[in-house]
């Protein structure tokens, strides 16, 4: 695997504007469809590596697309870098200490997702011109990842149709491919609707909203006993109605997000939930809005594309860290619990107390993955492969303030351009043998069973910032 050394050679040769992107993100930390600077930023970061540029694609203002080429095959790698509301948090420091009191922060690593592909796509695009090598090659610049779906508004837009495969990574405590089958997932508002009255003279006036949703939750909560085991019912109330207890709430609304393995499970469920809240509406009086935010399919894996990548994954080896990258990581390791230190399986023997991943795991078979990502719709579209790399310390959880600490320091940076090679190496492997590229096609037809994608967003449901 000969090009895996010059790949290597070139990210490394331009790390120090790939970590400045990455940190400026981190900075930035902009949410769902709102991520204007951070988008930017990695559009003119892609033209002045020669990419041109098509902003706003699939009319979404922070979706883009670099492209580098022309002609088959074509190869797409995914970017993310949207961050999480509530997760503000100062750097390198072993407490949970927001800078910004209830602030946004890169709780799920996406300033180093974005970065860690933009290293992978400009190797790549350098590599083909090195070697005139025939084929196009995409940056996705895909927002809203994080409650937004972007992608899933993406592949729905048509803009995977002409991929011949994508790849993609995630920051996380280890070092892996991403063989999952991840769950399905709706988001919906539910926005209930009664009369005010004073709550102490006149309640037989009024009809509380705040009443309904509290009774919708109640009712889905005994729900829970009778859906697979496999799902997941969320909820979060975005309005409670005020301020004023001496007042019946005439509005209040609930987000909930329902998951299962496969969009049928979860229409069943969702279906389920309405009945209930439509129910809560009839007991308290008051009128229930059901309004569908976004949705996302299940991941398909591709074993001759994850074949493929962890072979180059160990061509690659894991990064070394120095003894003050150690220090900080075991400083960060010791706020965790008990609990959280034995969440996950070992992959390997006696290491109970290591602070960094310095490890492979062990290539496996499809795993079960309780999370949703909207790299599911495009893995439905074409044969898509993922890998993680340990940017973070040791079972620690993604959205939590450990992994917004660490974000911007060189542990993190080591992960993202190590993602930024393995992905390069991957798609060069398979630019360079496209043999490859027929078999992953096959075996997603396989896979797929006949089965043919059909977007779970319903029509003329429009991506959001917030409903």
């Amino acid at each position: 695997m000969e090009h895996v050394k010059r790949l290597e050679e070139i990210i490394e040769q331009k790390r120090e504007k790939f970590i400045e992107v990455s940190d400026r993100i981190w900075d930035y930390a902009e949410t769902r469809f709102e991520e204007y600077r951070s988008a930017e930023l990695l559009c003119e970061a892609l033209e002045s590596e020669g990419f041109s540029v098509e902003r706003g694609v699939g009319g979404i203002e922070t979706a883009f697309i670099g492209s580098y080429g022309f002609g088959k095959p074509i190869v797409a790698i995914l970017g993310e870098f949207d961050a999480l509301s509530d997760m503000s948090q100062k750097l390198a420091v072993a407490k949970k200490e927001p800078i910004v009191e209830g602030g946004n922060g890169h709780g799920c690593g996406h300033n180093l997702l974005g970065t860690g592909s933009l290293a992978a796509a400009v190797a790549v695009k350098n590599y083909m011109e090195e070697n005139n090598i025939e084929g196009t090659i995409r940056y996705y610049g895909c927002p809203g990842e994080e409650g937004g779906s972007g992608k899933t508004f993406m592949v729905k837009e048509g803009l995977f149709e002409d991929v011949d495969f994508a790849l993609s990574w995630h920051p996380m405590d280890n070092n892996s491919i991403m063989s999952v089958n991840s769950l399905a997932n709706f988001q919906v508002y539910y926005k209930f609707k009664g009369k005010s009255s004073h709550a102490a003279a006149t309640p037989h006036l009024g009809r509380s909203a705040l009443d309904a949703v509290e009774l919708m939750n109640i009712g889905v909560n005994y729900l829970r006993e009778h859906i697979i085991q496999e799902a997941r019912v969320h909820y979060a109330i975005t309005n409670a109605g005020g301020f004023s207890p001496n007042v019946v709430q005439p509005n209040a609304e609930v987000l909930y997000l329902v998951r299962a393995p496969e969009i049928s499970q979860v229409q069943e469920i969702y279906e389920r939930v309405c009945n209930i809240a439509k129910g809560a509406a009839i007991m308290t009086g008051t009128e229930v809005e059901i309004v569908f935010d976004k949705a996302c399919s299940n991941v398909i894996p591709n074993k001759v594309l994850e074949t493929v990548m962890y072979r180059s994954f160990q061509e690659l080896g894991i990064p070394e860290h120095d003894e003050e990258e150690l220090q900080l990581a075991k400083k960060i390791h010791s706020t965790l619990s008990e609990q959280e230190r034995n969440r996950t399986k070992k992959p390997i023997q006696n290491v109970k107390d290591e602070a960094l991943s310095r490890w492979l795991d062990p290539y496996e078979g499809p795993l079960p993955l309780y999370g949703s990502t909207d790299v599911g719709d495009v893995s439905w579209i074409t044969p898509t492969v993922q890998c993680t790399t340990a940017c973070f310390v040791f079972d620690s959880s993604p959205h939590s303030w450990q992994w917004v600490t660490l974000g911007a320091t060189s542990i993190a940076h080591k992960g993202m351009l190590h993602a930024g090679k393995v992905i390069a190496a991957t798609a060069v492997e398979v630019l360079q043998n496209p043999e490859l590229i027929d078999e992953a096609k096959v075996e997603l037809k396989e896979r797929l069973q006949g089965k043919e994608y059909i977007s779970p967003i319903p029509k003329g449901v429009l991506p959001s910032a917030r409903s």
